[in-house]
């Protein structure tokens, strides 16, 4: 039941960030939806035992992987689902907590927070740009080979 609460309110989240942010209406149900599916996979994954860090690639690179899908298929540039879709990701509380523990002097403390949160963030770029590559794989391979002829 706890699960479905959360779901309900990364829903709520992302749309609100989507009116916003002025993404288009076709676009704000399905960008919510993507927030949910990866908030879905990162949650799944922690409760497997898979560390943050794994959890987040994998939610990201899902939230990427529908977001091309769906781009592709609505013909709607991709970035308008892929940010929506891994807005539930972003490690703000991390980076809050990071640069609070140094406020206070709790250096050691600190370097954790900031180590997560960077790893959280590069796992984050990690899943975009695997799913980008992905999906441009083998594109203009028949151009190059034209060209050098």
């Amino acid at each position: 039941m706890e699960l479905l609460l959360e779901l309900v309110i990364t829903f709520a989240a992302v749309i609100g960030f989507g009116i916003i942010f002025s993404v288009p209406k076709r676009a704000l149900l399905l960008g919510g939806g993507i927030g949910v599916i990866t908030w879905f996979v990162l949650q799944t994954g922690i409760a497997f035992g898979a560390s943050s860090v794994f959890s987040t690639l994998l939610a990201s690179l899902s939230a990427a992987t529908i977001a091309h899908l769906l781009a592709k298929k609505i013909r709607i540039p991709v970035t308008t689902l892929s940010i929506p879709g891994i807005l539930p990701l972003v490690p703000g509380s991390r980076a809050y907590f990071t640069m609070l523990s140094f406020v206070e002097g709790e250096y050691i403390q600190g370097l954790e927070y900031g180590v997560e949160t960077m790893l959280q963030a590069g796992a984050i770029a990690g899943g975009l740009v695997l799913a980008l590559s992905i999906f441009s794989f083998g594109k203009g391979i028949g151009n190059r080979y034209e060209a050098g002829h």
